[in-house]
């Protein structure tokens, strides 16, 4: 039995894709880079991933995997802590559990 490849983005045998949180989270990562004056090939390098999957990221396109959050995180030099609540931002949630 031959193995799967592994390809970038939506993670093997997931069916669904939610656009809202991968926008936003897109949205955190570009407005840090340009924020940095970073051009996005310099900081996929940083990152260790292609320009391409870089640019689908920050379009809201793929949803990256815990362990590439992390490696964007600190390509930023930020947390990803941090990296996440901007994305709670841009989902105009800040991060509230109130309902």
């Amino acid at each position: 039995m031959q193995k799967p490849t592994i390809q970038p983005g939506r993670p093997s045998g997931t069916s669904t894709y939610e656009s809202e949180p991968a926008l936003a989270f897109g949205q955190a990562v570009r407005a840090a880079r340009v924020a940095q004056g970073v051009a996005q090939d310099e900081f996929a390098a940083r990152a260790g991933i292609s320009r391409s999957h870089m640019g689908k990221i920050e379009r809201g396109e793929h949803v990256p995997t815990l362990p590439l959050i992390l490696k964007i995180a600190m390509a930023l030099g930020i947390s990803a802590a941090e990296l996440m609540s901007a994305t709670e931002r841009n989902l105009g949630t800040g991060g509230s559990t109130d309902s």
